[in-house]
């Protein structure tokens, strides 16, 4: 009888160890959950940084859209200021008996400028989109006309050669070509620096102002290239 009851207490306490083990497989069931809802976290938080992303790009869309008065009359002005630089480029460019030195320096000048242009142009296009069609801050540069050389706007950028002068330059051949090229240019180069200095104090668009910081450092450490080309024509 007593063996009998031994036998009994053995298996009321196998099936307590059972219970417990299926209590502490729940617990680990629910760990692992935890953990399942852990492994998505990161999921969610990258998608949370996706939106910030998104947001950082068109806050910086809205950025460059940004301008003031000053930024675009420095680009209004500033793009007829270099179509000017390249088509003094092209002219020597074109000519035989020019100094290597010199045709690099010029060609320096056109691919560095032509590009600029383009940039500048774009700004306009984005300005205008971004102010409607009704502003009344135009940015058309309006027909060649009214920005020819000896115009009033044309006269208010420092630095610009006259009609009569490009003549001369078309005309004149080897080293006074290149003479009244750097002597030319140097003015010229002058000039942008004043307007780009003017944009650095009073402009308001980053773009615009990271450009006029390039044109200052560029054209300075070009002044002084043809300064040194001019003491040994």
């Amino acid at each position: 009888m007593k063996h009998s009851l031994s036998l009994a207490s053995l298996s009321v306490a196998a099936l307590i160890t059972l219970s417990a083990c299926g209590s502490s497989s729940g617990g680990d069931t629910a760990g692992t959950s935890g953990e399942s809802s852990a492994a998505t976290a990161p999921s969610a938080t990258a998608e949370a940084g996706t939106g910030a992303t998104s947001e950082a790009i068109s806050g910086a869309s809205e950025a460059t859209a940004e301008h003031n008065q000053a930024d675009v009359m420095f680009t209004r002005m500033m793009i007829p200021h270099h179509e000017q630089a390249v088509e003094m480029s092209d002219l020597m460019l074109a000519k035989d008996g020019i100094s290597p030195e010199i045709t690099d320096l010029a060609t320096r000048i056109k691919d560095g400028q032509g590009p600029e242009i383009e940039l500048m142009q774009g700004w306009l296009e984005t300005w205008d989109d971004a102010m409607g069609p009704d502003s009344m801050e135009s940015h058309d540069m309006g027909d060649g006309d009214d920005m020819g050389s000896g115009s009033g706007q044309m006269e208010g950028m420092e630095g610009m050669m006259s009609d009569d002068e490009m003549s001369g330059l078309a005309s004149a051949e080897g080293t006074e070509a290149s003479r009244i090229f750097l002597e030319s240019m140097t003015v010229h180069h002058e000039g942008a620096i004043d307007m780009a200095q003017d944009e650095i104090d009073s402009g308001q668009n980053p773009d615009a102002i990271e450009l006029a910081t390039t044109i200052m450092t560029t054209q300075q450490s070009e002044i002084a290239e043809m300064e040194e080309l001019l003491a040994g024509l």
